[in-house]
Protein backbone atom coordinates (compact mmCIF):
# COMPACT_ATOMS: atom_id res chain seq x y z
CA UNK A 1 0.00 0.00 0.00
CA UNK A 2 2.93 2.13 0.63
CA UNK A 3 3.62 2.23 -3.18
CA UNK A 4 0.34 2.85 -4.07
CA UNK A 5 0.59 6.22 -2.00
CA UNK A 6 4.06 7.10 -2.88
CA UNK A 7 4.64 6.26 -6.54
CA UNK A 8 1.60 4.76 -8.31
CA UNK A 9 -1.26 7.53 -6.83
CA UNK A 10 0.73 10.52 -8.00
CA UNK A 11 1.97 8.92 -11.23
CA UNK A 12 -1.63 8.25 -12.18
CA UNK A 13 -2.82 11.40 -11.63
CA UNK A 14 0.11 12.87 -14.06
CA UNK A 15 -1.18 10.52 -16.55
CA UNK A 16 -4.55 11.53 -16.16
CA UNK A 17 -3.41 15.69 -16.28
CA UNK A 18 -0.89 14.66 -18.94
CA UNK A 19 -4.48 13.42 -20.94
CA UNK A 20 -5.75 16.31 -19.86
CA UNK A 21 -3.20 18.82 -21.55
CA UNK A 22 -2.80 16.76 -24.69
CA UNK A 23 -6.29 17.39 -25.79
CA UNK A 24 -5.45 21.33 -24.74
CA UNK A 25 -4.41 24.23 -27.10
CA UNK A 26 -3.84 27.43 -26.64
CA UNK A 27 -6.76 29.02 -28.13
CA UNK A 28 -8.53 27.22 -25.45
CA UNK A 29 -7.22 29.82 -23.07
CA UNK A 30 -8.06 32.59 -25.31
CA UNK A 31 -11.71 31.34 -25.95
CA UNK A 32 -12.06 32.88 -22.45
CA UNK A 33 -11.50 36.04 -23.74
CA UNK A 34 -14.27 35.54 -26.26
CA UNK A 35 -16.78 34.47 -23.95
CA UNK A 36 -16.54 35.79 -21.05
CA UNK A 37 -20.14 35.56 -19.54
CA UNK A 38 -20.60 32.09 -20.43
CA UNK A 39 -16.70 31.14 -18.59
CA UNK A 40 -18.11 33.40 -15.67
CA UNK A 41 -20.97 31.47 -14.99
CA UNK A 42 -19.50 28.19 -15.40
CA UNK A 43 -16.55 29.54 -12.76
CA UNK A 44 -18.93 30.75 -10.66
CA UNK A 45 -20.92 27.73 -10.14
CA UNK A 46 -17.31 25.62 -9.98
CA UNK A 47 -15.58 27.46 -7.45
CA UNK A 48 -17.82 29.16 -5.30
CA UNK A 49 -21.02 27.68 -5.46
CA UNK A 50 -20.45 24.07 -5.46
CA UNK A 51 -18.15 24.67 -2.14
CA UNK A 52 -21.09 26.32 -0.09
CA UNK A 53 -23.98 23.80 -1.90
CA UNK A 54 -21.20 20.99 -0.06
CA UNK A 55 -20.77 22.75 3.19
CA UNK A 56 -24.48 22.95 3.70
CA UNK A 57 -24.86 18.93 2.51
CA UNK A 58 -22.36 18.02 5.49
CA UNK A 59 -24.30 20.15 7.97
CA UNK A 60 -27.34 18.64 7.29
CA UNK A 61 -25.94 15.22 7.04
CA UNK A 62 -23.71 15.49 10.17
CA UNK A 63 -21.07 13.67 8.36
CA UNK A 64 -18.11 13.38 10.91
CA UNK A 65 -15.22 16.22 10.48
CA UNK A 66 -12.71 13.51 8.41
CA UNK A 67 -15.72 12.79 5.96
CA UNK A 68 -17.14 16.27 6.10
CA UNK A 69 -13.27 17.48 5.07
CA UNK A 70 -13.23 14.63 2.07
CA UNK A 71 -16.59 16.20 1.04
CA UNK A 72 -15.06 19.83 0.68
CA UNK A 73 -11.66 18.29 -0.89
CA UNK A 74 -13.79 16.96 -3.31
CA UNK A 75 -16.01 19.94 -3.40
CA UNK A 76 -12.51 21.87 -4.48
CA UNK A 77 -11.31 19.83 -7.09
CA UNK A 78 -11.94 21.36 -11.26
CA UNK A 79 -13.82 19.00 -13.93
CA UNK A 80 -11.58 16.58 -15.71
CA UNK A 81 -11.48 14.92 -18.94
CA UNK A 82 -15.05 12.92 -18.02
CA UNK A 83 -16.79 16.55 -18.38
CA UNK A 84 -15.80 17.24 -21.56
CA UNK A 85 -16.29 13.74 -23.06
CA UNK A 86 -19.73 13.56 -21.03
CA UNK A 87 -20.47 16.81 -22.26
CA UNK A 88 -19.78 15.87 -26.18
CA UNK A 89 -22.44 12.94 -25.65
CA UNK A 90 -24.88 15.40 -24.13
CA UNK A 91 -24.87 17.66 -26.78
CA UNK A 92 -23.33 20.51 -25.01
CA UNK A 93 -21.24 23.32 -25.91
CA UNK A 94 -17.47 21.48 -25.75
CA UNK A 95 -15.39 24.28 -26.58
CA UNK A 96 -16.66 25.52 -23.16
CA UNK A 97 -16.91 22.65 -21.03
CA UNK A 98 -12.78 22.25 -21.91
CA UNK A 99 -12.41 25.82 -21.34
CA UNK A 100 -13.71 26.03 -17.95
CA UNK A 101 -11.98 22.40 -16.78
CA UNK A 102 -8.63 23.80 -18.41
CA UNK A 103 -8.29 27.09 -16.59
CA UNK A 104 -9.98 25.88 -13.39
CA UNK A 105 -8.09 22.79 -13.23
CA UNK A 106 -4.62 25.69 -13.18
CA UNK A 107 -6.59 28.03 -10.19
CA UNK A 108 -6.83 24.83 -8.14
CA UNK A 109 -3.55 24.82 -7.70
CA UNK A 110 -4.14 28.29 -5.34
CA UNK A 111 -7.37 27.75 -4.81
CA UNK A 112 -7.81 23.59 -3.08
CA UNK A 113 -5.08 24.36 -0.35
CA UNK A 114 -6.51 26.97 0.51
CA UNK A 115 -10.05 25.56 1.07
CA UNK A 116 -8.54 22.54 2.36
CA UNK A 117 -7.00 24.02 5.16
CA UNK A 118 -10.17 26.57 6.26
CA UNK A 119 -12.38 23.70 6.21
CA UNK A 120 -9.79 21.20 7.86
CA UNK A 121 -9.87 23.97 10.93
CA UNK A 122 -14.08 24.22 10.68
CA UNK A 123 -14.50 20.43 10.59
CA UNK A 124 -11.91 19.11 13.16
CA UNK A 125 -11.15 21.50 15.06
CA UNK A 126 -7.80 20.47 17.51
CA UNK A 127 -8.06 17.18 15.78
CA UNK A 128 -7.10 18.55 11.70
CA UNK A 129 -3.90 17.93 10.37
CA UNK A 130 -1.10 20.43 10.17
CA UNK A 131 -1.85 21.57 6.51
CA UNK A 132 1.32 23.47 5.06
CA UNK A 133 -1.01 25.45 2.15
CA UNK A 134 2.63 26.09 0.25
CA UNK A 135 4.04 22.61 0.08
CA UNK A 136 0.51 21.55 -0.77
CA UNK A 137 0.31 24.02 -3.59
CA UNK A 138 3.77 23.08 -4.63
CA UNK A 139 2.80 19.49 -5.00
CA UNK A 140 -0.19 19.90 -6.61
CA UNK A 141 1.60 22.17 -9.32
CA UNK A 142 4.14 19.03 -9.53
CA UNK A 143 1.34 16.33 -10.09
CA UNK A 144 -1.22 18.84 -12.36
CA UNK A 145 -0.10 21.80 -13.71
CA UNK A 146 3.19 20.27 -14.81
CA UNK A 147 1.99 17.11 -16.96
CA UNK A 148 -1.13 19.90 -18.30
CA UNK A 149 1.31 22.01 -19.60
CA UNK A 150 3.50 18.82 -20.73
CA UNK A 151 0.56 17.50 -22.52
CA UNK A 152 0.10 20.71 -24.41
CA UNK A 153 3.27 20.92 -25.67
CA UNK A 154 3.36 17.30 -27.19
CA UNK A 155 0.23 18.72 -28.86
CA UNK A 156 1.89 22.03 -30.17
CA UNK A 157 5.10 20.60 -31.19
CA UNK A 158 4.41 17.19 -32.21
CA UNK A 159 0.27 17.09 -33.22
CA UNK A 160 0.78 14.01 -35.16
CA UNK A 161 1.81 11.61 -32.72
CA UNK A 162 -0.06 13.72 -30.02
CA UNK A 163 -3.38 12.07 -32.07
CA UNK A 164 -1.94 8.67 -32.04
CA UNK A 165 -1.10 8.74 -28.48
CA UNK A 166 -4.39 10.36 -27.66
CA UNK A 167 -6.50 7.30 -27.51
CA UNK A 168 -3.90 5.07 -25.30
CA UNK A 169 -3.71 7.86 -22.72
CA UNK A 170 -7.30 8.40 -22.54
CA UNK A 171 -7.98 4.72 -22.08
CA UNK A 172 -4.74 4.31 -19.70
CA UNK A 173 -5.93 7.41 -17.88
CA UNK A 174 -9.83 5.67 -17.72
CA UNK A 175 -7.95 2.11 -16.22
CA UNK A 176 -5.84 3.70 -13.79
CA UNK A 177 -8.92 6.37 -12.54
CA UNK A 178 -11.22 2.99 -11.83
CA UNK A 179 -7.55 1.33 -9.92
CA UNK A 180 -7.86 4.21 -7.44
CA UNK A 181 -11.26 4.29 -6.63
CA UNK A 182 -10.78 0.31 -6.03
CA UNK A 183 -7.80 1.08 -4.22
CA UNK A 184 -9.63 3.96 -2.31
CA UNK A 185 -12.37 2.07 -1.26
CA UNK A 186 -10.70 -0.97 -0.29
CA UNK A 187 -8.20 0.61 1.99
CA UNK A 188 -11.00 2.08 3.92
CA UNK A 189 -13.81 -0.60 3.35
CA UNK A 190 -14.62 -0.38 7.19
CA UNK A 191 -15.05 3.40 7.25
CA UNK A 192 -16.93 2.88 3.90
CA UNK A 193 -19.56 0.86 5.40
CA UNK A 194 -20.18 2.57 8.68
CA UNK A 195 -20.49 6.28 6.62
CA UNK A 196 -22.41 4.49 3.60
CA UNK A 197 -25.91 5.43 5.25
CA UNK A 198 -25.48 9.00 5.17
CA UNK A 199 -22.32 9.51 2.26
CA UNK A 200 -24.06 7.93 -0.19
CA UNK A 201 -27.16 10.15 -0.18
CA UNK A 202 -25.37 13.01 0.74
CA UNK A 203 -23.21 12.62 -2.41
CA UNK A 204 -26.19 12.15 -4.73
CA UNK A 205 -27.93 15.31 -3.39
CA UNK A 206 -24.62 16.67 -4.22
CA UNK A 207 -24.94 16.10 -7.87
CA UNK A 208 -28.29 16.79 -8.60
CA UNK A 209 -28.19 20.18 -6.86
CA UNK A 210 -24.88 21.03 -8.78
CA UNK A 211 -26.74 19.62 -11.79
CA UNK A 212 -29.26 21.48 -11.35
CA UNK A 213 -28.23 24.81 -10.58
CA UNK A 214 -25.62 24.47 -13.54
CA UNK A 215 -28.27 23.71 -15.80
CA UNK A 216 -30.94 26.60 -14.36
CA UNK A 217 -28.53 29.00 -13.97
CA UNK A 218 -27.16 28.67 -17.36
CA UNK A 219 -30.66 29.05 -18.49
CA UNK A 220 -31.84 32.12 -16.34
CA UNK A 221 -29.00 34.24 -17.37
CA UNK A 222 -29.74 33.77 -21.07
CA UNK A 223 -27.23 31.29 -21.94
CA UNK A 224 -27.98 28.81 -24.93
CA UNK A 225 -29.28 25.38 -23.90
CA UNK A 226 -25.69 23.57 -24.95
CA UNK A 227 -23.73 26.20 -23.19
CA UNK A 228 -26.13 25.76 -19.93
CA UNK A 229 -25.93 22.26 -20.70
CA UNK A 230 -21.69 21.97 -20.65
CA UNK A 231 -21.92 24.50 -17.19
CA UNK A 232 -24.24 21.60 -15.79
CA UNK A 233 -22.26 19.05 -16.63
CA UNK A 234 -18.73 20.71 -15.34
CA UNK A 235 -20.15 21.87 -12.32
CA UNK A 236 -21.46 17.67 -11.23
CA UNK A 237 -18.08 15.73 -12.71
CA UNK A 238 -15.57 16.52 -10.52
CA UNK A 239 -12.02 15.11 -10.72
CA UNK A 240 -12.29 12.34 -8.13
CA UNK A 241 -9.10 11.02 -8.93
CA UNK A 242 -7.39 14.40 -7.33
CA UNK A 243 -9.50 14.54 -4.53
CA UNK A 244 -7.88 11.27 -3.77
CA UNK A 245 -4.75 12.77 -3.94
CA UNK A 246 -5.31 15.55 -2.31
CA UNK A 247 -6.33 13.31 0.75
CA UNK A 248 -3.25 11.59 0.49
CA UNK A 249 -0.66 14.31 0.51
CA UNK A 250 -2.38 16.49 3.39
CA UNK A 251 -1.89 13.46 5.77
CA UNK A 252 0.99 10.60 6.52
CA UNK A 253 -0.85 7.55 6.77
CA UNK A 254 1.43 4.59 6.01
CA UNK A 255 -1.41 1.81 6.67
CA UNK A 256 -3.45 3.39 3.17
CA UNK A 257 -5.34 5.93 2.04
CA UNK A 258 -6.80 8.75 4.59
CA UNK A 259 -10.87 8.59 5.00
CA UNK A 260 -10.42 12.44 3.20
CA UNK A 261 -9.73 10.52 0.28
CA UNK A 262 -13.36 8.23 0.55
CA UNK A 263 -15.93 10.98 -0.58
CA UNK A 264 -14.07 11.68 -3.69
CA UNK A 265 -13.65 8.03 -4.32
CA UNK A 266 -17.50 6.90 -3.92
CA UNK A 267 -18.23 10.06 -5.51
CA UNK A 268 -16.43 8.96 -8.78
CA UNK A 269 -19.41 6.12 -8.81
CA UNK A 270 -22.05 7.51 -7.81
CA UNK A 271 -21.38 10.64 -9.88
CA UNK A 272 -22.16 8.36 -13.16
CA UNK A 273 -24.94 6.61 -11.84
CA UNK A 274 -26.81 10.72 -11.79
CA UNK A 275 -25.24 12.20 -14.44
CA UNK A 276 -25.88 9.86 -17.02
CA UNK A 277 -29.20 10.15 -16.93
CA UNK A 278 -28.95 13.84 -16.70
CA UNK A 279 -26.44 13.16 -20.08
CA UNK A 280 -29.17 11.22 -22.17
CA UNK A 281 -31.89 13.73 -21.43
CA UNK A 282 -30.17 16.20 -22.73
CA UNK A 283 -28.91 14.93 -25.83
CA UNK A 284 -32.64 13.46 -26.19
CA UNK A 285 -34.21 17.39 -25.96
CA UNK A 286 -31.10 18.81 -28.02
Amino acid sequence: MGILLSVFLPLSLAIIMFSLGNGLTVADFQRVAKRRFAFLVGAINQMLILPIVAFVIAILFVLPGEIALGLMILASCPGGVTSNLLTKFAKGDVALSVSLTAVISLVSIVTIPILVATSASYFMGLDAPDINVTSLAIAMFLITALPVAAGMSLRHFAPDFSQRADRFLSMTATILFVVIIIGALATNWGVFLENLPRLAPALVLLNVVLLAVGLISGRLLRLSGSEATAIAVESGTQNGTLGITVGSLIVEQAAGLPPFSLPSAVYGITMYLITIPFVLWRRNIT
